[in-house]
């Protein structure tokens, strides 16, 4: 059995880094399986944010790659699982 590799996105200001995570994930499509996207309207503070779930495929260099270009953008952060 291969690897699951579950990737965390928090946007924390969606309005500033929102079209750059998804360039991001443009570019690496090949490498995202699954993609669930989180935002709150209702609670007061988190209309501005968002949380991105990604089921990563592919080689462990490309999701690297992937993981290191979202690093780079202001406002991102990251957790990820492997299993």
């Amino acid at each position: 059995m291969s690897e699951i590799r579950i990737l965390g996105v928090l946007v924390e200001d969606r309005s500033q880094a929102a079209v750059r995570v998804q360039e991001v994930l443009t570019k690496y499509g090949c490498t995202v399986k699954t993609r669930l996207g989180i935002h709150e309207l209702d609670v007061p503070g988190w209309d501005a944010s968002g949380l991105i779930i990604l089921e990563l495929t592919g080689s462990a260099d490309e999701c690297l790659r992937l993981e290191n270009e979202l690093w780079n953008i202001d406002r991102v952060k990251l957790q990820k699982m492997v299993f």
